[in-house]
C-alpha cells in the first residue's frame, strides 16, 4: 500500500460541498470515482478541511491510499484525466509516509475571500465573487478585523450546527487587500489559522461588509466577539466569493 497527498483545485459551484453525500454531487466522490478507474477498490480519501457547498479552493490537500506504487505525476495525470469534465483538477501530487495525514498533519490553513463592489452585473468574475452594490470602506473592515485577531472564543463567528468541542481558536491573520482593476472596487481578505470554526470565514466577511459600507462601526466588532452570540453576528457571505487557498505543514510534500 502506497499513500500520496494530492493538491487539489476546483469550482465549488456544481457540488454540495467537499464531503460525500447521499444523492448529492461532492468533489470527495469525483475523486474516490477517479481512483476507483485506476485502483479497482472502495476509496475513502481524506481531506485537509472540509469546504461547504459552493465553496472553492485553489489548494486543497487531501491523501488516498493505493494499492500499488505510481509515479507521482503519471498519477496526477491519471487522476485528471478520469475526472474530465469536472470542474476538479490535482495540480500537484506527492508520495508521502504510511502515517501522514492531510488534515492531522496540517499546521495552518489560509483562505482568501473575494469580494466585489461595483454597480454593472459581474461577467468574467460571475460565480467567483461576492458582489455588493454599496461602496467599502476598506480602512474601517482592517480596523473591525483587528479586533478578531488572537485567540478567542468565536462562538458568534460560528454556525449553530458546528460540531467542534470548543469555540475557541487562534486568529493569526485578518487581512483586508485592495486589488487594483478597471472592473470595480475589489477587495482580497486573507484569512490565516490553525483550524476554523463552520462558517468562521463567512461569517467574518459578512460582518465585516457590514463595517466597510458604514452599518457597523469598527468597534461594533469587538463587542459582536466579546457577546460570544451568534445573535450578534452579522449576516453570513455568500460561499462563491470563498477560497481554500492553502493549506501548510511542517514538511511540505509539494515542496
Amino acid at each position: 500500500m502506497s499513500r500520496y497527498a494530492l493538491k487539489i483545485e476546483y469550482d465549488g459551484a456544481p457540488f454540495a460541498g467537499w464531503q460525500r453525500q447521499v444523492r448529492q454531487p461532492s468533489v470527495q466522490a469525483a475523486i474516490e470515482s477517479a481512483l476507483t478507474r485506476l485502483d479497482p477498490k472502495d476509496h475513502n480519501i481524506a481531506a485537509a478541511g472540509r469546504t461547504d457547498s459552493g465553496v472553492h479552493a485553489t489548494g486543497q490537500v487531501a491523501h488516498c491510499d493505493l494499492s500499488r506504487h505510481w509515479d507521482p505525476f503519471r498519477l496526477s495525470e491519471a487522476i485528471n484525466y478520469h475526472l474530465k469534465p469536472l470542474p476538479i483538477a490535482v495540480i500537484a501530487c506527492a508520495r508521502v509516509a504510511d502515517d501522514w495525514h492531510a488534515r492531522f498533519s496540517a499546521v495552518e490553513r489560509r483562505y482568501l475571500f473575494k469580494l466585489m463592489s461595483r454597480r454593472a452585473p459581474l461577467t468574467v468574475d460571475r460565480g467567483g465573487v461576492w458582489q455588493v452594490k454599496n461602496p467599502l470602506d476598506p480602512a474601517a473592515m482592517q480596523a473591525g478585523a483587528d479586533h478578531l485577531l488572537g485567540h478567542h472564543d468565536f462562538t458568534t463567528f460560528r454556525a449553530t450546527v458546528c460540531q467542534a468541542p470548543s469555540p475557541m481558536r487562534t486568529l493569526d491573520e485578518l487581512r483586508i487587500e485592495e486589488v487594483p482593476t478597471h472592473a470595480g472596487h475589489l477587495l482580497h481578505i486573507h484569512v490565516r489559522a490553525r483550524s476554523f470554526l463552520h462558517n468562521q470565514v463567512r461569517s467574518f466577511v459578512g460582518t465585516l461588509e457590514r463595517v466597510g459600507s458604514g452599518a457597523w462601526q469598527p468597534d461594533d466588532v469587538k463587542s459582536a466577539l466579546n457577546a460570544r452570540d451568534r445573535a450578534a453576528c452579522g449576516p453570513v457571505s455568500p460561499p462563491h466569493g470563498l477560497y481554500l487557498s492553502h493549506v501548510g505543514y511542517t514538511d511540505d510534500p509539494f515542496a
